[in-house]
């Protein structure tokens, strides 16, 4: 009988450099060497002058994906002295908004630490599927020569990356939900709520919750013109998702359909492209088979939870 995996609270400390939310900040957990820098293009400059940024280490560019509006773009690269090369490649690419700088407070990383994290984490980005990369190959970790101790270590440092890393807005290491693999009308694990969108209009949509994530699965339906007058807040998103041939329909068809299943930010999200119109999707998705709202489910969820910590 398999052992269940232990769980436990982890501490990020998020050190604003100018005491300004928006201005260079530095992300560690207790307890780990790692630091983890990041700017914006205004405040590229100050990352700049550093002197983190000096040391070996990797970094990411980080942005709107200009190819694909639905999705980010990011470059990873690694280097003895973060400095140079990190200006030379952001000079290089225009997309990115975001360059993160990732070293060690006791500047224990060596050029093969680093050529192996730059490696792997190109890898774990390719697996994850979430954006596309800039770099022109693939490194394969396998051919980064290096003791059995010291893999262990980076892959160690790389766990407390995929950590730090979305708490500052990079989910390029996330992988994408299960869920995000299924189809409306297949079959569910027994501990998965399923919720659904039946409207007047003969509407039909599926979707799911994971990992903070509202995923509508494919063969859903969205309406395609719901003649509604007022302001639909993701209609832009609408759009793009029938330009990228995540909701499609022939010209006779009464519905678009989803052809691939879609995370979205939240339910709400989810729902206004459903129903072609801005919606709380806490009300509008209900568990399927039931009158019981997400939002209903989220209360119970909550007070489950409680009662069993108590």
């Amino acid at each position: 009988m398999s052992q269940p995996v232990e769980t436990f609270g982890r501490t990020i400390q998020l050190f604003l450099v100018n005491g300004n939310p928006n201005g260079l900040t530095i992300a560690s957990i207790h307890g780990w060497t790692g630091s983890v820098l990041v700017a914006t293009q205004s405040t590229f400059a100050k990352l700049l002058s550093r002197p983190e940024v000096d040391r070996t280490g990797v970094y990411i560019l980080f942005g709107p994906d200009p190819t694909d509006a639905l999705s980010m773009r990011a470059y990873i690269g690694e280097a003895d002295s973060v400095r140079d090369r990190i200006a030379q490649s952001a000079a290089d690419r225009g997309f990115w908004e975001t360059a993160v700088v990732i070293t060690t407070s006791d500047e224990a990383l060596t050029k093969g630490h680093v050529r192996y994290l730059e490696a792997r984490l190109i890898e774990l980005a390719i697996n994850a599927g979430r954006v596309s990369l800039d770099n022109g190959q693939a490194p394969s970790a396998d051919k980064r020569r290096m003791p059995e101790a010291d893999r262990a270590n980076m892959e160690a440092f790389l766990a407390n990356l995929k950590t730090v890393l979305p708490v500052i807005g990079l989910d390029l290491l996330k992988p994408r939900p299960v869920s995000a693999t299924k189809a409306a009308g297949q079959a569910t694990t027994l501990d998965e709520t399923r919720f659904e969108i039946r409207h007047k209009s003969g509407v039909k949509a599926t979707g799911v919750e994971e990992d903070g994530e509202f995923v509508v699965l494919q063969g859903s339906e969205a309406l395609k013109d719901a003649g509604y007058q007022g302001t639909n807040s993701y209609g832009e998103l609408k759009q793009e998702l029938i330009a990228q041939g995540v909701l499609g329909a022939t010209p006779e068809a009464k519905f678009y359909t989803f052809s691939k299943p879609y995370a979205f930010k939240s339910p709400s999200a989810a729902a206004a492209v459903v129903l072609d119109r801005n919606s709380n999707g806490r009300s509008e998705w209900k568990v399927v088979g039931s009158k019981l709202t997400y939002h209903q489910w989220q209360e119970e969820k909550a007070l489950t939870a409680g009662g069993s910590a108590s």
